[in-house]
């Protein structure tokens, strides 16, 4: 009795993904989910089987399409619930994986996701997060339409008797006709539009271009003069004359949800890639290099071609100016030899800056710049010449910034990944920031295999300051980075636990909380002994080992007796890994063999002590770093 609910639904699954094959077939719907033979797709769903985050992030950076599915009808989200990994299925949602429940492939996501916290994650992740990864953007451009203050509309365009106050920018992103008449005309501040338009027709054009959902009737309003199929005739009209083709068919489609839903993603999906493409042949395109000590000294008038209201600054810093320089020779006369045609710095050893012009409007997704335009200080006020504005951070960062204001894309690679956290934490842009931990965190390797983690034990990654990462985690207030650090240093403790950085780095951890008792806990601490548990015991997970002894103390094959292996076992549950069910034919086999054969294989502890097999060594490693962990308090003189 308990089985007919799910028996019932998985046949109404099938006769829905029956009738949804059908409709694909025919075209009046488009595949949420095609098929995909790629290389780099293959890839992405191998990286999903295995839970390697590294791989799915690079995938995804590149732009596979994460709603694909392989030969064998899996999507890369349904590989990762599947195989249980977390931390990939939270990927992969956060990058616009597709989790509907009325949908075939989403109620396959959730009726085989490996346990309840990944089941959980798929049910309480929203519609609008995880189908329209763009909606922020679009929400915020919408927004713009009745947005009062601060004052960012440059334009007012008319038709009949209603007017809006818009923003050039946008009408020459969205609308050919608009672009070819604002570049002729840049300093035009009203447009009108012929009388004969229905204002609906018009305020649903608008809209439109502002990124907002299309209109589900196009009823006139009471006393306007115009019946509903002169307001359709209307539109069909004002799409023609606005050059925006696509408008019509967008309210055809917005009666059917399905058809709704995908021509929203489709219609909002292009603008933004209009808006991406005025963005970086404009603004991008229009950026200035100037010595730093006459930046403030620019004017750039109000009325210029690209409809720019305020000039973003960002300086060369120091460390950019050493790897430009690098080991130039120098000349005779004191000089770099290198005159550098980049713009960071001339001959004369003269500091730089980039000025970007840019739009308020767009500005106004940071909380920092929403703040600062709408207060009485001098940025708030519009002169004739544009404010210029710092920002305390790289030319290259403050781009990609930009790059994420104005498009939502934030594709940007490890080795900026910590300067992008701090800029979107000092401008509160929550959205950049998260991306920036995830990159961090992925491409990072802090949750690469077991096998990929030895390989990598006892040397630390080039490009991966963890200290760094730990210490920009708590000024941001990133869990997810502190996370990630603890597991990071969990899984290569033997390379860290032994240098004074990591004692200062328990020291600082402690210190952080404010009126520490004696027996208080160190979180850096707890976390980094619950991963090394966890390290632990996926050792013996990759090794194939199904079953784990909780309660019995392993007895040493054999014969042999190992004191520090009886040690072990003392109050550490997470390796109770039983040696009597997994491990006694390896260490029989050990046994037998002659003296001379076992020394060419010598296996040892971190303390260089010889053990039996593999299991043996990790057991007395584990106390082994779990007794330094206690001498390290004791050396700090904490309490934890």
């Amino acid at each position: 009795m308990k089985e007919e609910p799910m028996v019932l639904r998985k046949d109404q699954l099938e006769v829905s993904l029956h009738n949804e094959k059908k409709l694909i077939k025919e075209g009046t719907i488009k595949d949420d989910n095609p098929l995909d033979l790629s290389e780099p797709f293959r890839q992405l769903c191998d990286a999903c089987r295995k839970g390697d985050l590294k791989v799915c992030q690079e995938r995804i950076t590149e732009g596979v399409n994460i709603n694909a599915r392989d030969p064998y009808d899996y999507t890369p989200l349904i590989l990762a619930s599947l195989c249980g990994h977390y931390e990939v299925a939270q990927l992969l949602l956060e990058s616009g994986a597709l989790c509907e429940r009325d949908t075939f492939q989403g109620e396959r996501c959730l009726y085989n996701a490996l346990n309840d916290r990944i089941r959980n994650l798929l049910l309480e992740y929203d519609y609008s997060k995880s189908t329209d990864p763009l909606q922020p953007l679009a929400a915020h451009v919408t927004s713009l339409l009745t947005r009062e203050t601060p004052k960012t509309s440059d334009i007012i365009v008319a038709a009949a008797d209603e007017s809006l106050h818009l923003h050039k920018f946008i009408l020459a992103a969205r609308s050919p006709y608009f672009r070819n008449k604002l570049e002729a005309a840049p300093e035009t501040t009203t447009w009108r539009l012929p009388a004969n338009i229905a204002p609906e027709a018009f305020g649903t054009a608008i809209k439109y271009l502002y990124f907002g959902e299309a209109p589900r009737d196009l009823r006139s309003g009471p006393g306007t003069g115009f019946t509903e199929s002169e307001v359709f005739a209307g539109l069909d009209k004002i799409a023609k004359h606005l050059e925006i083709n696509t408008l019509v068919d967008s309210i055809l489609d917005s009666g059917d949800r399905r058809l709704a839903r995908q021509r929203r993603t489709m219609e909002v999906a292009k603008g933004r890639d209009q808006l991406e493409e005025w963005f970086r042949a404009n603004v991008l395109e229009h950026k200035v290099t100037v010595e730093t000590s006459k930046a403030d000294d620019v004017k750039w008038d109000r009325d210029n071609a690209i409809f720019a209201d305020v000039l973003l600054r960002a300086d060369e810093l120091p460390e950019d100016l050493k790897e430009v320089l690098g080991d130039a020779p120098e000349q005779t006369d004191g000089t770099n030899s290198g005159n550098l045609t980049n713009g960071h710095l001339d001959s004369d050893g003269v500091t730089k800056s980039i000025l970007f012009p840019c739009h308020r409007a767009m500005l106004l997704r940071s909380e920092f710049f929403q703040t600062m335009f709408a207060s009485s200080f001098r940025e708030a006020h519009m002169k004739d010449h544009l404010h210029v504005i710092n920002v305390d951070c790289s030319p290259e960062v403050l781009e990609i910034v930009l790059t994420f204001l104005y498009t939502e894309r934030a594709d940007f690679s490890l080795d900026v990944a910590v300067d992008v956290l701090f800029a979107a934490d000092m401008l509160f842009i929550e959205k950049l920031k998260t991306k920036a931990a995830v990159v961090i965190s992925t491409l990072g390797s802090g949750n690469m295999s077991q096998a990929e983690a030895a390989r990598t034990r006892g040397t630390e990654e080039d490009d991966l300051d963890i200290y760094a990462i730990i210490r920009a985690a708590w000024l941001t207030r990133v869990q997810r980075l502190e996370e990630f650090a603890a597991r990071f240093l969990a899984y290569r403790l033997e390379a860290h636990i032994d240098t004074p950085e990591f004692s200062e780095l328990i020291q600082e951890s402690a210190s952080r909380i404010q009126g520490r008792q004696e027996t208080d806990s160190i979180e850096m601490l707890d976390d980094i002994r619950f991963y090394l548990g966890e390290r632990f015991r996926l050792r013996f997970d990759d090794a194939g080992i199904d079953e784990m002894m909780e309660d019995e103390t392993p007895q040493p094959a054999g014969g042999e007796t190992n004191g520090d292996v009886d040690k072990v076992t003392e109050g550490v549950e997470a390796i109770d890994f039983a040696k009597d069910s997994a491990a006694p034919a390896a260490v029989t086999i050990a046994s037998e063999q002659a003296p001379q054969e076992q020394d060419l294989a010598l296996i040892r502890t971190l303390d260089g002590e010889i053990v039996v097999d593999e299991f043996d060594k990790d057991a007395i490693n584990y106390q082994i770093l779990m007794e330094k962990l206690d001498r390290i308090l004791e050396d700090l003189n904490l309490d934890a």
